[in-house]
């Protein structure tokens, strides 16, 4: 069943359903992640801390080990909202009609390229013919890294073979030399005991290269089903808003957060005190025009590399909750 067909199904059900609940049932979300990925970590201190139930919402807290299942979570209301969504991905889905929103921009690609120390690849350029390790096809760090390598190195799709996987796997693969190169976030790349890796590049510097801006690329973004915001706009405004007091939160009790992830992401102490040392680089909860015009901007570039297809709209972009959630203490 097509995702379209699939939400629009479930959204008639939800609709019925709603009509018999008590008013105050508006207030509850259910919010989605991927638990394996760039989320974690944040998704792991939201569910911890109180700012969510601060503000009044009963949360029920969905988490996906597959970076494309919160989509199809949402495609089957089976989730309102989702942090962390893979950009590529809410690009894709709602070219294809299905009827979803953007809220945010909450994962900045603080990824870089790197190959194991001594290795004879050293630019981009060389990595054709090689096995590439990184985020599975369809995430966004598959679409950014297709796109930057066919705009800047003249690397098509068939030219590199993508070995996907989460990213203690493609560390692992680049520990056993079962891929020549790897897209890894920095956090994954300072965890890196078993073997010392050099940086040909970083999705950063390829990207302003491409576009020839300032901007850096978003790799996780807020999603919601549009039915969803339409009727309870002031409801994603209150998650954005704890959102962002988690984020505050987190910068200023890094021991504290080292704790969750130690305990509720099984992270050793060595890799979640890394984790924290870059907090701020890897998460973000903010919609101001800049980011949607980075947003609009990726998009362009992902159908100009052929990375997808389909046309977007300005409407996919709603930044009114996000404008409330400012006003929230």
């Amino acid at each position: 069943m097509k995702l379209k067909a699939l939400f629009t199904s479930a959204v008639v059900a939800a609709a019925a359903l709603t009509a018999t609940l008590p008013a105050h049932a508006a207030e509850k979300v259910r919010i989605g992640y991927w638990s394996s990925g760039v989320s974690l970590g944040l998704g792991a201190v939201l569910e911890a801390s109180p700012f969510l139930k601060n503000q009044g919402l009963e949360v029920e807290f969905v988490k996906f080990p597959d970076v494309n299942a919160p989509l199809r979570a949402l495609a089957s209301n089976s989730i309102d909202l989702a942090f962390g969504a893979p950009a590529a991905g809410v690009f894709s889905a709602a070219s294809d009609g299905v009827p979803i929103k953007v809220f945010a921009a909450t994962q900045p690609a603080d990824v870089q390229f790197v190959v194991p120390e001594g290795s004879p690849i050293k630019t981009l350029s060389d990595l054709k013919g090689k096995k590439v390790g990184m985020s599975p096809a369809g995430s966004s760090v598959a679409v950014i890294a297709g796109t930057v390598l066919a705009g800047n190195a003249g690397i098509k799709a068939n030219d590199f073979s993508l070995v996907g996987g989460n990213e203690s796997r493609l560390a692992q693969f680049l520990v056993q030399k079962q891929v020549d190169a790897a897209a890894l976030r920095s956090v994954t790349v300072a965890q890196l005991d078993e073997l010392k890796v050099t940086r040909i590049g970083t999705f950063a510097e390829e990207w302003q290269k491409l576009t020839k801006t300032d901007a850096v690329p978003y790799i996780g973004i807020g999603a919601v089903r549009s039915e969803f915001v339409a009727q309870h706009s002031d409801t994603v405004a209150k998650v954005i808003a704890g959102l962002r007091q988690t984020l505050a939160w987190g910068d200023t009790h890094r021991d504290e957060v080292v704790s969750i992830l130690q305990k509720s992401a099984n992270l050793p102490e060595k890799d979640a005190k890394v984790y924290v040392s870059l907090w701020n680089d890897m998460n973000r909860v903010s919609f101001e025009p800049a980011d949607i015009a980075t947003l609009k901007l990726q998009h362009k570039a992902f159908v100009e590399s052929g990375a997808i297809k389909g046309d977007i709209s300005d409407d996919l972009f709603v930044s009114g909750p996000y404008t409330a959630a400012k006003a929230i203490k």
